[in-house]
């Protein structure tokens, strides 16, 4: 990362209610503090913000992921974006670690909502200039933009530690199809195998395993996924994979929503160690011994300065 100082430049981070902490150290690796604003509520619960220094003609970035409450803090972000704009923001980017809605990006039924896409258009039409994600859900959402998207990439971060653990006889693998690209990437980086768990998914955060597709056999088996949310996926597919002769199993995603059932079932489960990273912050109640959060303020702070300094982003998605 660049060695300047931008303390007195143009370029201004902000934070709103999602992940304070994150932009907080995003802020501090790029040599600069946090913007001043304050995000309140009226009695009725709409969402009120001033911005308390000028950024008039500044580079602002704004971080914010849209995890729960969803629709809370997605409202905290498209009237932050009007407030830019209004005073005079010569751009606005948007750094969204975790896009929420983004399961929603086609119509797998009859007169369902492609939500991702409407979030898209919400961004767009409130004035964002760029958005900075990481690991969308589906890639293509990507088109649903008519402004510049960086989409970061989460697996050498997790590939990294699981490198310095010095892991024996490892095998990638993807708990679905969807996924294979994602574990391959994570198994090139680390020399190794991968296997796919066959599933079906009768109804919405509900999947039932059907075979292992590849040698899991006294292997020790690497879980990655981009978002775990209930858990019911990642935990069926571990116990799937000890039945089926797996020595130990780890699990890793970038995204943990970890929603409901999540903790007790991980707890219960035969992972060994769930490792995530910080695009959404763990609640107190989520920091338990078997997950490990990483920080992706790093791989996020050089991207804001690429971008500012009209610099290559591309060397960040390797």
């Amino acid at each position: 990362m660049a060695a300047k100082d931008y303390r007195n430049s143009e370029l201004k981070v902000f934070t709103l209610n999602s992940n304070p902490a994150l932009a907080e150290e995003i802020a501090s690796n790029i040599g600069i503090e946090l913007g001043k604003c304050t995000v309140t509520t009226f009695s009725d619960g709409e969402v009120q913000i001033n911005i308390d220094e000028s950024i008039r003609g500044c580079d602002v970035y704004v971080v914010q992921s849209t995890s729960s409450p969803v629709n809370q803090h997605l409202m905290e972000l498209l009237i932050m974006i009007d407030a830019l704009k209004r005073a005079s923001a010569n751009s606005i980017n948007i750094v969204m670690p975790y896009y929420g809605y983004a399961r929603q990006d086609r119509k797998a039924r009859s007169r369902e909502p492609i939500t991702a896409k409407l979030v898209a258009d919400l961004l767009q039409t409130s004035g964002a200039d760029r958005v900075i994600m990481m690991d969308l859900h589906a890639p293509q959402i990507q088109g649903f933009f008519d402004i510049p998207i960086d989409n970061l990439i989460g697996v050498p971060i997790l590939s990294e530690y699981f490198e310095n653990k010095n892991l024996d006889d490892i095998v990638v693998v993807s708990p679905d199809h969807g996924g294979v690209t994602r574990a391959r990437k994570m198994a090139d980086r680390l020399g190794a195998p991968i296997a796919i768990i066959d599933k079906r998914r009768p109804l919405p955060n509900v999947a039932e395993v059907m075979n292992i597709v590849g040698n899991i056999e006294g292997k020790t088996a690497i879980l990655i996924d981009d978002i775990i949310d209930t858990a019911g996926t990642i935990t069926l597919a571990a116990n799937a994979l000890v039945e089926n002769g797996a020595k130990e199993v780890y699990a890793c995603c970038t995204h943990p929503v970890l929603s409901g059932p999540a903790i007790e079932r991980i707890n219960d489960s035969k992972i060994k160690e769930l490792v995530v990273t910080n695009t959404i912050p763990l609640g107190e109640d989520k920091q338990i011994e078997k997950v490990n959060p990483l920080s992706v303020a790093p791989l996020i702070s050089e991207a804001i300065i690429r971008v500012h300094e009209r610099q290559s982003v591309s060397i960040l998605f390797d």
